[in-house]
């Protein structure tokens, strides 16, 4: 059962917390048995609740209409099942068209507490964040909570999903608990997104192509008898080849579409370098083992310089793009241009 503190629920925002509407998206799929006491568990912090039953077989949305008596919950059902990206997205909208400015992502099964609530909107609320995500790892005294593989897996997925995000410095990018401030997420491009597991880690790709800043929120790591149907051995293959793609969508928006600098030039001369380097190498290897005889100290200079250069000049790149981590947030330049945007009343005429 997930009990919550009230004391520590108090959200610390700005004086004018009326401009604040907190709205929880929550997906359901086969979570009948976990979802009353998720929902038990949100206090006064938040002033919606979306339950998203993404064609539940055990009919996790009935459930919730037929025991939960909470004003603030509405069930919005699925025809069917279409994944955990597509549930969170159909909760993003309606949250934004009742007026939300700040959307949180819970887990229907159990395993986030609510109680965290706050430390996930506060960033946001104070201007230091866009986005913000759970993250398991940062205590390390809890660590040996976790199953070994998934710890291995985890960090696996952080290495790959740096390059394909582009920010260095976050960890556990599949953990589900998230918020983000909704003017962000109405320029996020739906339609693009994955709709299924791959959803966190391409939403961090996404984010990183509009420039957000993401924070990570350490949270406990919570299991209990649920299983996630996310098996990250398998993950880690499959999602490669989409890290792969969107690492090279990152680096061409960002670094050739809407840039050109020194970093780029540093990125296509060494990988040219090193592409030359190891391909000459590999074939000029080939023929002389074939001929029997050792190869001669120019050619080997020849195809290990390339290399050496290409390297020095990937890693002045992989510098540069950490630095270049996104650090202003960008909600606040979104509703100035919003509120600019809108037309002036005009005076009143005297008399």
């Amino acid at each position: 059962m997930i009990t919550a503190d009230p004391a520590s629920r108090a959200l610390e925002l700005s004086a004018d917390r009326a401009a604040w509407r907190v709205a929880v998206v929550i997906p359901c799929y086969r979570v009948r048995d976990h979802i009353l006491p998720v929902l038990a568990g949100l206090g006064d912090d938040c002033e919606a609740i979306y339950v998203i039953d993404d064609g539940c077989p055990d009919g996790s949305g009935r459930h919730v209409e037929a025991h939960c008596t909470d004003p603030r919950v509405r069930v919005i059902v699925h025809d069917r099942n279409r994944g955990v990206g597509a549930a969170v997205l159909t909760g993003y909208r309606a949250a934004m068209a009742d007026g939300a400015t700040v959307l949180v992502k819970i887990d229907g099964d159990g395993q986030m507490d609510p109680a965290d609530l706050p430390k996930f909107v506060a960033p946001i609320v104070h201007e230091d964040a866009d986005y913000t995500k759970g993250n398991r790892f940062y205590d390390l005294s809890r660590i040996h909570r976790m199953p070994l593989a998934r710890i291995l897996g985890n960090a696996a997925l952080s290495f790959i999903t740096k390059f394909s995000s582009g920010y260095w410095d976050i960890f556990d990018p599949t953990n589900g608990y998230t918020a983000i401030h909704a003017a962000v997420a109405a320029r996020l491009p739906c339609d693009r997104l994955a709709s299924r597991y791959f959803f966190e880690s391409d939403m961090l790709h996404q984010l990183g192509v509009l420039g957000a800043v993401v924070r990570d929120v350490p949270i406990d790591a919570r299991y209990g008898p649920e299983r996630s149907g996310l098996r990250l051995t398998s993950a880690i293959a499959r999602f490669s080849v989409r890290h792969a793609i969107n690492t090279g969508r990152r680096l061409f928006y960002n670094y050739f579409l809407r840039d050109f600098s020194a970093a780029s030039v540093e990125l296509v001369l060494g990988l040219l370098l090193l592409g030359f380097g190891v391909v000459f190498g590999a074939t000029q290897w080939v023929e002389w083992r074939a001929r029997g005889v050792g190869a001669y100290a120019g050619t080997v200079m020849l195809a290990a310089l390339p290399v050496i250069v290409g390297m020095q000049l990937l890693l002045a790149f992989l510098a540069f793009d950490v630095s270049r981590v996104p650090r202003r947030p960008l909600h606040p330049q979104l509703l100035r241009r919003q509120r600019a945007s809108q037309p002036r009343a005009a005076p009143a005429r005297p008399g």
